[in-house]
């Protein structure tokens, strides 16, 4: 599910303040600890190898973020895909991969346990490169 800024409905505009809010944006029900994380990615990026591993060899931990800049791919389970560029606000359900288009910088936000289990996932399988 994405979403770009301009699409959200605004919900407060007073003398140069804006106020855009999306409600059921995603759950976070079931989840404990958050981290805040930023990437900066490469264009031509692919993280389904570092994924091998993880159960249907893909990311199983939902983010929600926004992307700041560029342009991704993410291409979940069942086989859809979603484009999110500059300016998405977006949640990311678990079973993903992801494919960067264009050099992207992007902030998420995640449940701190289960995507510590995948960056562990990701720096092994850097670490047999």
């Amino acid at each position: 599910m994405k979403i770009h800024k301009s699409d959200i409905p605004v919900v407060v505009g007073v003398e140069g303040n804006t106020v855009r809010h999306k409600y059921d944006f995603g759950s976070a029900s079931g989840y404990e600890a958050f981290a805040g994380e930023h990437y900066i990615m490469s264009g031509g990026s692919d993280f389904s190898p570092l994924l091998k591993g993880l159960q249907d060899d893909l990311c199983q931990c939902p983010h929600w973020g926004y992307v700041i800049a560029g342009e991704m791919e993410v291409i979940y389970t069942n086989g859809d895909r979603e484009t999110y560029a500059t300016g998405d606000l977006f949640y990311m359900p678990p079973g993903h991969t992801l494919k960067v288009h264009q050099d992207s910088e992007c902030v998420m936000f995640s449940p701190q346990a289960e995507h510590c289990t995948v960056i562990d996932n990701i720096k092994k399988q850097l670490a047999a490169v």
